[in-house]
């Protein structure tokens, strides 16, 4: 029974992993019908400013608040001085700039870092496992399915009961009449794109101590990130969360029954949904 339960639980920590990685994407389709590639990007930023502070500071805690907060940083400077010129173009005009920005972004952490991948170590305290009678669970992957849910439970109440939110979503529906209405459309926009790198840098780091750092986790990350999306349904948040929990579970137990084939039977579960619900499982038409 043990055997089953534990890539289970591994599958809930990588969904919630792959929640935070897309649920930022998700917002921003929602609200600005904006296809940002260069979401992979803030991953991949994430992970290595959490490998980096933690080797200055020898603390892992200390990486994991710097590092979401320094992409958010990233997130709003990309809006407020390039991606806001772009919002009306077309989708391929966002898809062919926004790809553009994540191959820059992925160059310059080849320049400061170098191509080898680098590991990030697990904090003492979060190291070795837990006994739960005749089960075992790492401690570190406990952490993680923990502090994503804790994190999911806290961007549900703030885009659902908040002022925050209610403007986010209105302004997703109709922005002009937002607009109109005395809410400032550009800032709201420049905070969910903040969000989403906040959310992405999360995901980063606290992926890297799971699989350490390289540059072309951002591609991964991406394509990891579209594939929930899809699944869930673009724009919603209920779909990105389970389609990120629907993604974590079948890598997680194709990894145990064929490992060969656990990414190609995400990719497949991602083609079968398509052709039951076109628009995934909470999108709209």
């Amino acid at each position: 029974m043990n055997a089953y339960i534990f890539p289970v639980l591994n599958g809930l920590g990588l969904g919630m992993i792959y929640f935070l990685m897309a649920v930022g994407l998700s917002i921003l389709f929602g609200l600005l019908n904006f296809v940002n590639f260069a979401h992979g990007a803030f991953f991949l930023v994430g992970a290595y400013v959490c490998y980096q502070v933690a080797a200055l500071t020898d603390s892992f805690l200390v990486s994991l608040l710097v590092a979401p907060f320094a992409v958010a940083l990233l997130g709003w400077a990309l809006n407020r001085f390039l991606l806001n010129r772009v919002i009306s173009m077309s989708h391929s005009a966002h898809i062919l700039i926004t790809f553009g920005i994540m191959l820059v972004l992925q160059e310059l952490v080849i320049s400061a870092w170098g191509p080898l991948p680098r590991n990030v170590r697990t904090p003492e305290f979060l190291q070795g496992v837990l006994m739960f009678g005749d089960f075992v669970y790492p401690r570190y992957r406990l952490f993680v399915l923990l502090t994503s849910a804790i994190v999911a439970i806290v961007l549900y109440m703030l885009i659902v009961r908040t002022k925050f939110g209610a403007l986010l979503r209105a302004a997703s529906e109709e922005a002009e009449t937002v607009s109109l209405l005395g809410a400032n459309v550009r800032m709201l926009y420049s905070v969910a794109f903040a969000l989403g790198g906040w959310l992405a840098g999360l995901a980063g780091a606290m992926a890297a101590p799971l699989r350490g750092v390289d540059p072309a986790m951002g591609m991964d990350a991406l394509a990891i990130a579209f594939a929930v999306v899809i699944v869930g349904g673009l724009g919603s948040f209920s779909g990105a969360l389970v389609g990120g929990l629907f993604i974590g579970l079948v890598q997680s137990v194709m990894s145990m029954l064929w490992p060969e084939g656990a990414r190609l039977m995400i990719y497949a579960s991602v083609a079968v949904l398509l052709i039951l619900r076109p628009n995934g499982l909470f999108g709209r038409t």
